[in-house]
């Protein structure tokens, strides 16, 4: 398995699928003022659209990721491709919030998660070397989504009304996501072509129940909710912050722009420090780096202290998420890893649906952004506390030492 040439292929669709299925959702930021200009519906209802789709994102992975378990990746990935096109498309034609959050919010939400648990148990099936890199460079192409979609929505929301443009991003959803979806291939060692890895042998009688309810898989589902709270209302409100400070809407998608670049660097560089030093003691300190990352937003102003801000809380908080796959890929069996997975994205989703709802409030209430980074930095400081407390599988242990 470790010489295949094709887990690489499998690595380059599941970041190109990530890209385009996160940056289709993440354009909602982009259209957000303009959305609530032509409509008259409030920030905060259109905002709420975006903690609805996370929400849906959360229940919908655990449910994904076990179906993955038992069809493969491939069918998953391709119902999610042409359901976020779909719904996409439905969603521009929205007349009413209701309608726009249902669409928007659940159809998107629930689509959008037919990808990441899926990929992400997918790639960690393909390697048993280099494993935290390998998801680490999936993450860092759905990372590329700041870069690239959102980009690409300002331009079309600076030429066209937002339900064109919308529209536009449901057809480049479409074109490209379907077959690449077809590329994606179930991972050698399920399918027997590989004999079982050393954890595979000390994990092969752990059952599914067992691990949903070990102490390891519940302090990995409050980890992630925490670590996803703390980063979930800076990202997205860090373009209506920007503007609200005085700087243009192009040059205030830019900072985003930024934030998503240095996060693709974040992904590379602690996937490289996971394999060097173990997947749980990066994600500490990363955890720990990010709080305070997330309260420097606080002293930011002109241009160049929002691109520095986001350039260091961009790096810090991607870096940190793809080794979630790596520890539950450590620590449970290959053969319910889209379970796992899909129930620590669940627990992720429930944290970032806290951030547009939570800043949008805060906004409407204060005309004010500080206190959402403020709390952001109080709930980062949890994360990390709470992943103190995360020790490895013991059967992992055993493995890990015979090998």
């Amino acid at each position: 398995m470790s010489n295949s040439i094709y887990r690489w292929v499998i690595v380059a669709a599941g970041g190109l699928l990530g890209c385009l299925a996160i940056g289709a959702m993440f354009s909602l930021p982009v259209f957000l003022l303009p959305i609530s200009r032509d409509t008259g519906w409030s920030v905060t209802g259109v905002s709420s659209a975006m903690t609805i789709g996370f929400l849906a994102m959360a229940f919908a992975s655990i449910a994904w990721g076990s179906l993955s378990d038992r069809w493969g990746a491939r069918p998953i990935v391709l119902i999610g491709s042409v359901l976020l096109a779909v719904s996409l498309m439905a969603a521009s034609w929205a007349t009413s919030l209701i309608a726009f959050q249902v669409v928007f919010g659940v159809v998107v939400g629930t689509a959008t998660a037919a990808i990441f648990a899926p990929m992400m148990a997918c790639v960690t099936g393909w390697f048993d070397t280099h494993r935290s890199l390998a998801v680490s460079l999936v993450s860092a192409g759905m990372g590329m989504a700041p870069m690239t979609m959102s980009p690409f929505a300002a331009w079309l929301v600076s030429g066209y009304d937002w339900r064109t443009a919308l529209q536009i991003i449901a057809v480049v959803v479409a074109v490209i996501m379907i077959p690449v979806s077809l590329l994606v291939r179930q991972a050698p060692a399920l399918a027997g072509a590989a004999a079982a890895s050393p954890e595979e042998e000390a994990q092969s009688t752990m059952t599914t129940s067992q691990a949903l309810k070990s102490p390891l898989f519940i302090i990995l589902l409050l980890t992630n909710f925490f670590c996803c709270a703390t980063h979930s209302g800076p990202i997205f409100h860090t373009v209506s912050y920007a503007i609200t400070c005085g700087i243009p809407v192009m040059a205030a998608v830019s900072i985003y722009s930024i934030e998503g670049l240095a996060g693709m660097g974040g992904r590379v560089v602690f996937g490289l420090l996971g394999d060097r030093f173990g997947a749980k003691r990066v994600l500490v300190l990363g955890l720990l780096a990010q709080a305070f990352g997330a309260l420097a937003y606080v002293f930011a102003a002109g241009l160049g202290s929002f691109y520095a801000v986001a350039a260091l809380f961009g790096f810090i908080y991607a870096g940190v998420m793809p080794l979630y796959a790596v520890l539950a890929r450590e620590n449970f069996p290959l053969r319910m890893m889209g379970t796992v997975i899909g129930g620590t994205a669940m627990a992720g989703s429930l944290g970032m649906a806290t951030g547009p709802i939570a800043g949008g409030m805060i906004y409407d209430a204060l005309a004010s952004y500080t206190w959402l980074y403020v709390g952001s930095w109080g709930i980062g400081l949890g994360a990390f506390l709470i992943a103190l407390t995360f020790r490895p599988a013991p059967r992992y242990q055993q493995a890990a030492a015979a090998a």
